[in-house]
């Protein structure tokens, strides 16, 4: 698969998505269900495991995608994405097995497949609420490109291969939008190898000599 998302130098220009709503929309909720059925094949000892996010397991990785999602899902936006609430998500669900974990991402999937339809143009264009800066759709992308770059994580920690696919394409078009508004005007890798490594150098997982800034620093 080659990664085509327009450059971010047009994007930062013009504002616009590079991805369409259909795309962000349905590329979001294949990634809960793909999230859903990969936590819920993983043992109890590897829920345990840690993680390259300092101080997180993989049940910690887990506990926040989907404490995150089910969040917006039930509507508490407030200090959404701060220590305090992440800390909250991820205390919620310490004594969750794997399973129960991946039955409530499929609930936070099937809510938002319900909710995103309701949103006209108009809403997908204008400003995300609780105060995310963007609009509702790049708010949904940098949510699907969450549960991806997370997913990844977990996979690292346990040794297992690098997935691309989709998910890979939706991290990409969120990179590329907060690296414009730092003013970055590199290149992106095209192929999926080289994309992935991107995409880890600018979230900080990855050290790339500081030419790719880390869009959450």
């Amino acid at each position: 698969m080659e990664i085509t998302a327009p450059t971010v130098c047009g994007r930062g220009i013009n504002g616009r998505m590079p991805l369409s709503r259909d795309q962000v929309s349905q590329g979001f909720l294949e990634e809960l269900d793909r999230f859903a059925a990969f936590i819920g094949g993983l043992a109890d000892e590897q829920f345990e495991q840690p993680t390259r996010c300092e101080g997180w397991t993989v049940r910690d990785v887990a506990a926040h995608v989907v404490g995150t999602n089910a969040d917006i899902a039930a509507g508490r936006l407030e200090g959404l994405g701060t220590p305090e609430v992440t800390q909250r998500e991820v205390d919620e669900r310490k004594d969750m097995t794997p399973k129960q974990m991946a039955d409530e991402c499929a609930q936070v999937r099937a809510a938002a497949a319900g909710l995103l339809p309701a949103f006209d143009e108009a809403a997908w264009d204008g400003p995300a609420p609780g105060g995310y800066d963007g609009s509702l759709g790049e708010a949904v992308e940098a949510l699907w490109s969450d549960v991806y770059v997370h997913a990844d994580d977990i996979r690292a920690a346990l040794g297992m291969p690098t997935e691309t696919g989709p998910g890979l394409v939706g991290a990409v078009a969120h990179v590329e939008l907060f690296l414009g508004r730092l003013g970055w005007a590199g290149d992106v890798p095209s192929d999926e190898a080289g994309a992935h490594e991107f995409v880890l150098a600018a979230t900080g997982r990855a050290d790339d000599s500081g030419s790719i800034p880390n869009i959450y620093a």
